[in-house]
């Protein structure tokens, strides 16, 4: 009897203990809810005050620029009135002498001889004095300023525009020097001897078969891939209809069903694909459609991670217009630039996907 007891008590604690268990869990994980709360607030906050920050900054260049430009103007205004008022006055000078003249003119009759003879020598003399002061020649602007104003003013504009977009100052400094690993390309592929280039052919390479080599799209991946840090690179991709570019992980399939391998369409892989003018990013199997890119056409396709962000972010780099933004939170593993450069759809895409030097600006044509 007493032994029943004692095993009825000791399952009631054992319940007890077990109950009591899980409400610390839970309690742990409301807790955690709470602090994740609190970390959005935290992260919202943070953000909107260097917005503000930089929005103000903004707004103080725009106010600098605006004064400078007031000032600029207001000089030249004041050198004007007073080149004019000068024009006026030499005006004014022959309209004086011309009534004199006419004066003249209406007397001369009623004068001597020996006087008009006098009076005309007088004349050419003011008028001589009048036409070589009054020579339009004689008033300059000047222009050696102007010019060098003018100059000045352009400088500061270049100057401006070699700094923006502020983005694209910043991503700059995270180029990354991306090779491609011509051991993975698929056979269809040509890999440039650099490495910086890939190109459909309908011809069937004769490469080596190797388990990192893609069979089932056209793919290639980089050779070297990163873990930490930030890393940002371009591809050019102009005169393409069809492309995906991205990250992946070196666990992406590379045999076996088509599908498993494509950019995008396992959780190992991020990528955005063009074709025919629509932009769709992929993740995780799942479409997101940017109809509002439609129609749109960048001559080179920027790529940013940031392993501490968890951030996979691509834009048109011509003008650092966002495209797409995936939020990872974390990276489980080594993360490697990969691209595929799509079939000849049609024979519209033969061009290659060729990888250019992030740290630099595309040349203005």
């Amino acid at each position: 009897m007493n032994s029943k007891v004692d095993g009825k008590a000791t399952h009631e604690e054992m319940l007890h203990k077990h109950q009591q268990h899980l409400q610390r869990q839970r309690n742990a994980i409301a807790y955690r809810m709470k602090k994740l709360a609190a970390k959005q607030v935290e992260i919202t906050k943070k953000t909107n005050a260097v917005k503000e920050k930089i929005r103000k900054k903004y707004e103080d260049m725009k106010r600098v620029l605006d004064e400078d430009l007031r000032i600029t103007l207001t000089q030249l205004d004041i050198e004007c009135e007073a080149t004019e008022k000068l024009v006026e006055d030499r005006i004014e000078d022959c309209y004086h002498l011309t009534q004199e003249l006419d004066q003249e003119l209406s007397n001369i009759a009623k004068v001597k001889t020996q006087e008009s003879d006098f009076q005309s020598a007088e004349t050419e003399t003011r008028i001589f004095e009048t036409l070589k002061l009054t020579d339009p020649d004689l008033i300059q602007m000047d222009e050696f300023k102007n010019d060098q104003l003018l100059s000045l003013t352009i400088n500061l504009l270049l100057f401006i525009r070699s700094q923006v977009p502020v983005n694209k100052k910043l991503f700059q400094s995270y180029a990354a020097d991306v090779v491609l690993d011509a051991d993975t390309a698929h056979p269809k592929l040509i890999i440039s001897p650099k490495g910086d280039s890939a190109t459909y052919t309908d011809t069937w390479q004769d490469v080596p078969e190797t388990p990192s080599r893609f069979d089932t799209t056209l793919n290639v991946i980089s050779q070297q891939g990163f873990s930490e840090g930030r890393q940002y690179w371009e591809v050019d991709v102009s005169g393409k209809t069809y492309w995906e570019l991205g990250l992946t992980y070196p666990s992406i399939s590379r045999k076996g069903r088509e599908e498993d391998s494509w950019l995008g369409r396992g959780t190992e892989s991020w990528c955005v694909e063009y074709f025919n003018g629509d932009y769709t990013a992929w993740h995780g199997g799942v479409q997101h459609e940017l109809p509002l890119l439609a129609g749109k056409q960048f001559t080179r396709i920027g790529v940013y991670c940031s392993i501490p962000g968890g951030l996979v972010c691509f834009l048109g780099a011509d003008t650092m217009t966002p495209l797409h933004c995936f939020c990872a939170g974390s990276f489980s593993d080594t993360l490697h630039q990969a691209l595929c450069p799509g079939d000849d759809n049609e024979g519209t895409n033969w061009k290659s996907l060729k990888i250019c030097d992030a740290s630099r600006s595309a040349p203005v044509l």
